[in-house]
């Protein structure tokens, strides 16, 4: 069955707020660290995002980026991003403060209920690093609560454990990830952790899991498809890269899929809308 991810009253629950800029840092090379005040925090979700909406008037739609962590209770927003352009170039002049204006909270988020008894892959790569924070945080609080989420005796001892692949070893949220599971990075050039992308670090490493969360480049998405299939694993993978505007009204992310779009009634989905998590085998990336 087709992983739905959020209710329709869920789905139309979005806003357009503005919201506070409460601190921002650069964290790596155009990778900045960015603290939003808003509402919205109180029905955010691991895997979703927001639309943030550039002032320039030139600037016609908003830019779509992942949430990185959600503080409830301050009411707080995290979004870490990397300039891609003159939108997110103009956010990374944002100075506590200022204001912002976004759209949320938006995207169906990662079924973290399904980790449950379960020992977990949570894979990230480049700017799809961040989304697995707040993911692993919610999982590492599960187990707090008593929720425990086992792991077989061929395992090693992590309960959650997250492989993250980087271009270099500028391994930007390292020490905020590794609070909740262990860490395990891979770099393009090998400065770091093993060289090679997510899944050498996984052969090198000798994990296994029982399920997987992921979030990445396109390339790197459709390696742990082909790996989950290969291995029986139940996979979701966040398809967030191919977004552009994030509302819908581009449809520069449609990805085909087994079941038929209620839009456009083909086998496609808008991954704004419909997305941006999939369950691996419902999607043709």
């Amino acid at each position: 069955m087709t992983y739905q991810g959020k209710t329709q009253e869920e789905k139309t629950r979005k806003k357009k707020v503005t919201a506070k800029v409460v601190s921002q840092k650069e964290i790596a090379g155009d990778i900045y660290d960015l603290w939003l005040e808003t509402d919205l925090a109180l029905d955010a979700h691991p895997g979703q995002f927001a639309a943030i909406y550039p002032k320039n008037a030139a600037t016609l739609l908003p830019r779509p980026i992942s949430i990185c962590e959600i503080d409830k209770e301050r009411k707080r927003l995290r979004f870490v991003y990397r300039i891609a352009g003159k939108g997110t170039k103009e956010f990374s002049a944002y100075r506590e403060g200022d204001e912002a204006a976004l759209l949320g909270i938006l995207g169906n988020g990662f079924p973290i209920e399904k980790a449950d008894g379960k020992s977990v892959f949570l894979m990230g790569g480049g700017i799809g690093i961040p989304p697995m924070l707040q993911l692993a945080k919610q999982l590492h609080e599960k187990q707090a609560q008593g929720k425990q989420i086992d792991v077989r005796e061929k395992q090693t001892d992590t309960k959650i454990q997250i492989i993250a692949g980087y271009r270099n070893n500028d391994l930007f949220l390292q020490e905020d990830l590794g609070k909740y599971g262990t860490l395990y990075p891979a770099t393009e050039d090998g400065s770091a952790g093993t060289k090679g992308n997510v899944l050498d670090a996984v052969r090198e490493n000798g994990l296994h899991a029982d399920i997987i969360m992921a979030c990445g480049p396109m390339p790197m998405l459709r390696a742990i498809k082909q790996y989950a299939a290969d291995n029986g694993i139940e996979a979701y993978l966040s398809l967030e890269e191919r977004m552009a505007c994030g509302v819908g009204a581009c449809l520069g992310c449609v990805c085909k899929t087994k079941e038929v779009d209620s839009h456009s009634h083909v086998h496609n989905a808008r991954i704004c809308t419909e997305g941006p998590v999939f369950e691996a085998k419902e999607v043709d990336i």
